[in-house]
């Protein structure tokens, strides 16, 4: 019997195939990326939707066919047909959902899945009610079914292999392509297997249901269309709100990992802090205990890292410690573990010492490490540290013993000169917890007023009277007796003491100079040594002027003493202080000359007033040729350049009648008096009468009115 396809079904039927191969890729996609009742979900509706359009292809292209007779359908077939296409979608779904797709299981599912198909179409072919019924033949029949095998191996693969694709032009490309192939390929086998039916003469059709062809086959074909694409569309915007769901997913997950990052690290450095290296530490204790192995921990603390801080500013310092931190990092192997707990202290961890000559080795490499300079801003800094060792088991056997006992070996290792490291051992203790009650016993003494400042006369080389004295500073400790400043400034200084301690000294200096005047003293003006890190601050000018102001002391009583290598540290800063001092009309002098490296050039710009020859040259005036030369340069250099000198640290008549030939100007030491209380300056003042007529009334009257100036100010 002829028979006659309707050319416009058939392209309908292909526009469902590919339409449905286009649907079962995204759907693969979405079932493989959904979890626990979800993915059941989808797995149902997309088997529905993917089993619907597979059999609404078949059966538009079967209504497309046409014979001289009218066909009729048996109800219950279709539809058992259509259950057939729905339950072989869900099982390629579900094959394709899973982690992996071995060739074995691919080929399997492949026959599985193609021999579901062929039982759909020829079910559904076996639904139209003719008598003689279909003949086939039975070569096409395994070639349709071949075709439908290979069709489902090439489906298989795709919905693996492309169910992750994501939005981007290239992959939508991948998944259209695909589409394209595999609905060709189930066209292709549907129409293979309508080639091999064949339809006697004289046929008709007895029984079921009759049906237009034409309208039935394009209100099928629409219904699947849209069923395929609602079922299309929700599974592409299922999919968008799962990516941004993810999206928001992972950059809470980063935000949480940034955050634990930034909880157990140094925001400067990038290194573990002191939590997270506590915590490694306890680990590697447990590992010791477990399998009988050592370890060391190491404390790296800078060496006078404060002045550099004070100095160059917390910029430079903060470089600095980033770059002290890489070369630390260099010096060990990477299963130790470097730490900053804060300011500029480093904890190191170094797995699997079997010997303190090994902990010893990786000392010496960081000290040569850090010996090397730093280029920081054009600026060559350089930096040392004092290194403190304690091995595990032996020094410690939990973490607060061992840290505790190699930050005592590193307190150890600076009162040794520094830049060098030290192993812990049991008498360092004493000292760690002297030096501990010593630094808080510091911080009490300037609320509990255990300070005291004790003043050293000046005397004029040529008549011998005092025309000044210095102020020095004396701590009076309940225990230890009169402490002198070099026992305790050096702690003040790394315990960040020093300028509240600069400020009181210099504000009680002031006070003490007013009431001398008020108590109808002569001239006196008193000299007060500023540290490095104090004359560093922002507002050290205007503490000065408050000072003077909260005292009512005229400027020229005050002589501001700085060491020529605190001047000499960024000189051009230090020229513009001096300037303002010089303006408030305070006078400078520079202590300790000799001993640094001042440039003639900044020497001759900064505003100062006084030179002082450092104590070491003096001891040897006598004594040494060298020294007596070195003396008698500084008194003609200071005297070219107008300004006074000062020896301090004489102590005999042949060290003060060898100055007076020099041309020296004052000097100060144990010779004349050593530095006494307050009280007993007094004795060594001439009386006030014989003291004015040396100033005379233009010198008062130009004192009263740089006074009346710098208070208007």
């Amino acid at each position: 019997m002829a028979s006659v396809y309707n050319h416009w079904l058939v392209a309908l039927s292909l526009s469902v195939a590919i339409l449905v191969s286009y649907t079962a890729l995204r759907l693969a996609g979405r079932v493989a990326t959904s979890e626990g009742h979800g993915a059941r979900i989808w797995l149902g509706v997309g088997a529905v939707a993917m089993g619907i359009g597979i059999w609404t292809m078949h059966f538009v292209g079967m209504l497309a066919f046409s014979l001289p007779i009218l066909l009729a359908y048996n109800v219950p077939t279709t539809l058992a047909s259509l259950a057939v296409a729905i339950l072989t979608s869900g099982f390629a779904l579900s094959i394709t959902s899973g982690l992996r797709l071995t060739l074995a299981r691919l080929i399997l599912s492949a026959i599985a899945m193609g021999t579901g198909i062929a039982v759909m179409h020829y079910m559904g072919m076996g639904a139209i009610t003719i008598v003689p019924g279909i003949a086939y033949d039975l070569r096409l029949v395994a070639l349709s079914i071949l075709i439908a095998i290979c069709a489902s191996f090439v489906a298989l693969w795709l919905f693996f292999h492309l169910r992750d694709a994501n939005n981007s032009l290239h992959q939508q490309v991948m998944l259209i392509g695909a589409a394209a192939v595999m609905g060709l390929a189930i066209a292709g086998m549907h129409y293979t297997a309508m080639a091999a039916s064949r339809f006697a003469l004289g046929a008709f059709c007895r029984g079921g249901v009759t049906l237009q062809n034409s309208w039935l086959a394009a209100a099928i074909g629409m219904f699947a269309l849209g069923l395929l694409a609602v079922t299309l569309v929700t599974a592409v915007y299922d999919t968008h709100l799962q990516s941004r769901s993810r999206v928001q997913a992972e950059r809470l997950a980063q935000a949480n990992a940034e955050l634990q990052h930034q909880a157990t690290h140094d925001a400067l450095t990038g290194l573990p802090n002191r939590m997270l290296f506590l915590d490694r530490l306890e680990r590697e204790i447990a590992h010791g205990e477990r399998e009988n192995r050592s370890f060391a921990v190491l404390v790296v603390d800078l060496d006078r890292f404060k002045v550099i801080n004070d100095t160059l500013g917390h910029a430079v310092g903060d470089q600095l410690l980033i770059e002290i931190a890489r070369r630390l990092t260099a010096s060990v192997r990477t299963v130790d573990t470097v730490a900053r707990t804060g300011g500029d202290e480093f904890l190191l961890l170094l797995t699997a010492i079997h010997d303190p000559a090994d902990a010893a080795g990786i000392a010496v490499k960081i000290v040569a490490a850090l010996d090397k300079p730093v280029n920081i801003g054009g600026a060559e800094v350089h930096a040392s540290a004092s290194i403190g060792i304690s091995g595990y088991p032996t020094d410690g056997a939990d973490a607060d013993a061992l840290v505790a006992h190699a930050d005592e070996a590193m307190y150890f290792a600076k009162q040794q000169g520094r830049n060098g490291y030290q192993f812990f051992s049991a008498g360092m203790s004493v000292f760690s917890r002297e030096r501990l009650d010593f630094e808080r016993d510091l911080r009490r003494a300037l609320p509990l007023k255990q300070f005291e400042v004790h003043y050293q006369p000046k005397f004029d080389v040529a008549t011998g009277r005092m025309n000044s004295v210095e102020a020095l500073l004396r701590w009076r400790h309940p225990t230890r007796g009169l402490v002198g400043p070099l026992e305790f400034i050096p702690l003040a200084e790394e315990s960040g003491l020093m300028f509240a301690i600069g400020e009181w000294v210099l504000r009680e200096a002031c006070r003490q100079a007013r009431q001398w005047q008020c108590e109808g003293q002569a001239f006196i003006r008193i000299a007060v040594n500023i540290a490095p890190s104090h004359f560093r601050q922002p507002k050290f000018l205007s503490m000065v002027q408050s000072a003077l102001v909260d005292h009512d002391l005229e400027p020229q009583f005050l002589e501001i003493e700085l060491t020529e290598t605190t001047v000499m540290d960024h000189a051009d800063g230090s020229v513009q202080i001096l300037e303002e001092l010089s303006r408030m009309g305070v006078l400078v002098s520079i202590d300790d000359f000799g001993t640094g490296y001042s440039s003639m050039s900044y020497l001759r710009r900064f505003p100062i007033d006084k030179l002082k020859i450092d104590r070491s040259f003096i001891k040897d005036l006598t004594t040494h040729p060298a020294a007596a030369s070195i003396v008698r340069a500084i008194i003609s250099l200071a005297h070219s350049l107008q300004l006074k000198v000062v020896a301090e640290g004489v102590e005999t008549a042949e060290q003060l009648e060898q100055l007076r030939e020099l041309g020296c100007d004052q000097f100060q030491g144990f010779y004349r008096s050593a530095a006494v209380l307050p009280g007993e300056i007094p004795q060594f003042t001439p009386t006030t009468a014989e003291v004015l007529p040396r100033f005379g009334p233009e010198r008062f009257m130009e004192t009263q009115s740089k006074l009346t100036a710098f208070r208007r100010s």
